[in-house]
C-alpha cells in the first residue's frame, strides 16, 4: 500500500505562491519504510502540512512490506556472519525503489534526484546538506531499520548515505521526517517570510554588517548568522518573573541592537557549540569579542 500524503497540485494564482511554483517544479519526497503509519501525523500540521496541501511539495510513504512475496511478509533476516539483531534484506528494498520509475544509479542526475540511506553509519546531516538537497527535483528516503540494511542496497542504489547524529535510533523514519523538514522549508514560497530560511542559526553572513551605512535601517527579526548559532530572542511582556527584556532591544537604535545580537550570537555558540567557531565567517571585532570570553571562561589563565 502506498500512503499518499501530497499531490502535485495546480498552481494557485494567488501572490508568492504562485511565483514560486513557476520558478521551479514541485519537490517530490518518497519514504520506504515498515511503518508507513508513522508519517501520518508529521506531516500533517504546520509548515510542512501547508507545503503539501498547497501542493509546494508531494510525499508518498511507501509500505516495504508490500514487496514482499512470502506469507509473513518478511523484510529481514540474520546476518551473515552471526551477530546480534536482523539486517533488512536486499529483495524488497530493490523492488521498492525500482518500483519508483527512478533512473538506476549508474544513469541517475544526482543534482535531480537522490536516494539516501539513513543510518548510524552516514555522513552529518547539516543545514548545507538540507540546502544541497533543495535543489533536487525528486529525493528517495530509505529508512533502515534492526541492525542495518544489507550493503549491497547501499551499493546498488544509493547515492549517499546520512546520520542525524552521533547516537543510534529504532529506525530511519524519524530522520526521514527531519530531513523533509529541514529541506521543505527551504523551498520558495513555504515560509511566510522567504528571509526566515536564511537569516536563522547555520544561516549565511549578514549583509550589511553592523559598522556600514545601511544598517541604519530597522534590524532584521533575525539575524544573518555566518555559521553561528541564532542570538536570544524577546517579546513581550517587557518584564517576566522579575527578568527584563535587555534595554538595547528597546530604545531603537539599531546600530546598537545589531552589535548586541551579533555578541550574542558569538556568545552562545561559544558556550554551546565552539566547534562552529572553527569555519564561521568571523570579522576583527567577531575575534577580539571571542578573545575576550576566553579570558572570562572559569579556569582560563589571566
Amino acid at each position: 500500500m502506498r500512503c499518499s500524503l501530497g499531490v502535485i497540485a495546480r498552481i494557485r494564482i494567488s501572490g508568492r505562491l504562485a511565483a514560486a511554483r513557476t520558478m521551479r517544479p514541485t519537490m517530490r519526497f518518497d519514504l520506504i519504510t515498515i511503518f508507513p503509519d508513522f508519517f501520518a501525523a508529521i506531516f500533517s500540521h504546520g509548515v510542512l502540512g501547508r507545503a503539501i496541501s498547497g501542493g509546494l511539495v508531494a510525499v508518498d510513504v511507501h509500505d516495504l512490506r508490500r514487496f514482499t512475496h512470502d506469507r509473513h511478509r518478511t523484510v529481514d533476516d540474520r546476518p551473515f556472519g552471526g551477530g546480534e539483531g536482523m539486517v533488512l534484506k536486499p529483495e524488497p528494498l530493490a523492488e521498492a525503489v525500482e518500483s519508483l520509475a527512478i533512473p538506476p544509479k549508474s544513469a541517475r542526475d544526482p543534482a535531480r534526484q537522490q536516494v539516501i540511506l539513513l543510518s548510524a553509519e552516514g555522513a552529518p546531516f547539516t543545514q548545507s546538506t538540507a540546502r544541497q538537497l533543495a535543489r533536487l527535483d525528486r529525493l528517495v528516503l530509505i529508512c533502515g531499520r534492526y541492525e542495518g540494511v544489507d550493503e549491497r542496497v547501499n551499493d546498488l542504489f544509493c547515492d549517499r548515505e546520512l546520520s542525524i547524529g552521533d547516537y543510534v535510533l529504532s529506525g530511519g523514519e524519524l530522520p526521514a521526517a527531519i530531513v523533509v523538514d529541514a529541506v521543505t522549508r527551504l523551498l520558495p514560497g513555504v515560509l511566510g517570510n522567504e528571509a526566515s530560511s536564511e537569516y536563522e542559526s547555520f544561516g549565511p553572513p549578514d549583509s550589511p554588517q553592523a559598522d556600514s551605512p545601511a544598517a541604519a535601517r530597522p534590524p532584521q527579526s533575525t539575524h544573518g548568522s555566518g555559521g553561528l548559532l541564532d542570538y536570544p530572542h524577546y517579546t513581550r511582556p517587557a518584564e517576566f518573573r522579575g527578568l527584563a527584556v535587555p534595554e538595547v532591544l528597546t530604545q531603537g537604535d539599531h546600530a546598537a541592537i545589531r552589535r548586541w545580537r551579533r555578541e550574542r550570537a558569538l556568545e552562545k555558540t561559544f558556550r554551546n557549540r565552539p566547534d562552529l567557531l572553527v569555519t564561521a565567517d568571523l570579522s576583527g571585532a567577531d575575534r577580539a569579542f571571542l578573545a575576550r570570553l576566553t579570558l572570562l571562561r572559569p579556569g582560563s589563565r589571566d
